[in-house]
């Protein structure tokens, strides 16, 4: 396909046992754009949160992923179909910037830096291969930096937003965790989100019932407060054009979202395979393009204020149960994502969304992007019997997570993720280089048993 000449499928109405739509074919323009909407309100929900979360501008952050969205589809010239939502990667990221005295500009400066530096990898990947990020980030470091990413974050929910009212906290996880289990298809996928409204009608009510709460409020204060202020979306208008601002370029700030980086490549990399795998069509060559398109998406949604943006897997869902791969859909929901962020109140409704429901999604939201770590691990076999393995990622996620830090002169320090990153990697090649120069031959740590070269050499 070299273009955007997409061709009817069949009649345009109705797929057969085992066919799908393909990338460069559509459906009638209706159906077409019908699940353009379903695209746009699966995503909707972690689209809004991700810039809430990070104190952006949730109206601006959907507007920015359709401009994404569209910018990717060029890019790729219609051939991978994906949408581009705002990131939850830098959620973290943005809590450590605001405890150093940064505020957005300086958090939208260092994610477009990091957007350009994924630009670069991705003309890196498609100059020399696919190849080359299986060398630089094999799983085993791929996993760590996953890991300590999502469970750095457990300070953010356990001190700012979970205190501010526990109990609607409490069943807002409850409620979320409930329906990610029992829901199934669509229902599931958007789990995220209708825990989100339960919340939100949750607060709304015992405000109505049990009047203000007396807790922390989102500045940390412990007063007399309601859970749910809806006076911003008396006050939004209806139709009108978020507010931009320009990104400001901090060393500090760059330093800690750098790391992000390596979970960027990977998450687009997964994507690219796993919309191959579903389309029967093999996109291994265009991995370089994609992660480029996605660096050069993130450039122009921060350049404007807005949040990094990244492949979403929600969407991926979106396909795999309608069969569904049209990229004609993709543009749809590109269209349908720039006409929602022209409507202030619909964001500020968003950003109303009490600190307490935030606590109760964010428990969940933060340790599933950490145990995604894991789930590297596992698939790709990482055997943590095997030094090499085991130190880099042991050292590399407790300083992670613990938040430690490492002073290097009086005005710059490396910690949290930024210097568990750079355990791992450093630590993995570093390591791996050095064992192959002494040949050392280390048996294997924490195994009470045979290993398989053992059982394979005794049989």
């Amino acid at each position: 396909m070299s273009g955007f000449g997409w061709k009817l499928h069949g009649d345009g109405r109705s797929l057969s046992p085992g066919e799908v739509v393909r990338p460069d074919e559509r459906l009638s323009w209706t159906r077409t754009i019908g699940l353009g909407a379903q695209h746009v309100v699966s995503m909707i929900g972690a689209c809004f949160v991700a810039p809430v979360l990070m104190g952006l501008n949730p109206s601006l952050g959907l507007m920015a992923s359709g401009v994404a969205t569209l910018l990717f589809l060029v890019i790729t010239r219609g051939r991978i179909p994906s949408y581009l939502g705002s990131s939850l990667s830098f959620v973290g990221v943005a809590a450590v910037i605001r405890t150093q005295g940064g505020g957005p500009a300086q958090l939208t400066g260092a994610l477009f830096v990091v957007g350009l530096a994924l630009a670069a990898v991705g003309l890196v990947v498609q100059f020399l291969g696919a190849r080359v990020i299986h060398a630089v980030l094999p799983p085993a470091v791929t996993g760590a930096v996953v890991m300590l990413i999502g469970f750095n974050l457990a300070p953010v929910t356990t001190s700012a937003y979970w205190p501010q009212d526990q109990w609607t906290a409490l069943a807002t996880m409850m409620f979320t965790g409930l329906a990610l289990v029992v829901l199934r298809g669509f229902w599931s996928r958007i789990a995220i989100f209708l825990g989100l409204i339960f919340g939100y009608l949750l607060s709304w009510i015992l405000d109505l019932t049990a009047g203000k709460i007396h807790s922390a409020d989102a500045g940390g204060k412990v007063v007399d407060h309601w859970r749910l202020d809806l006076t911003p979306v008396k006050e939004a208008d209806w139709i009108g054009f978020p507010d931009l601002h320009a990104p400001s370029f901090s060393g500090s700030a760059i330093i800690v979202a750098l790391p992000v980086l390596i979970a960027l490549v990977a998450e687009n990399t997964g994507h690219i395979k796993a919309v191959g795998e579903m389309t029967g069509d093999p996109l291994d060559d265009r991995i370089g393009t994609a992660i480029m398109a996605d660096g050069a998406a993130t450039m122009i949604s921060t350049v404007a204020g807005g949040p990094a943006t990244t492949t979403y897997a929600e969407n991926i869902g979106v396909m795999a149960a309608t069969r569904v791969y049209s990229t004609a859909a993709y543009m749809c929901a590109a269209f349908f994502a720039l006409l929602f962020g022209l409507c202030p109140k619909f964001g500020a409704v968003v950003a109303a969304i009490p600190g307490g429901v935030l606590g109760g999604i964010t428990v969940i939201l933060y340790g599933m992007i950490g145990l995604l770590g894991a789930q590297i691990w596992i698939r790709n076999k990482v055997d943590f019997s095997q030094p090499l393995n085991l130190i880099p990622a042991a050292a590399g996620v407790i300083v992670g997570i613990g938040g430690v830090s490492l002073k290097i002169t009086d005005n710059f320090e490396l910690n949290g993720i930024a210097l568990g990153t750079i355990l791992v990697l450093t630590g993995y090649h570093s390591l791996r280089w050095l064992s192959k120069a002494a040949g050392t031959d280390r048996p294997a740590l924490l195994d009470g048993g045979l290993t398989e070269y053992d059982d394979q050499k005794e049989s």
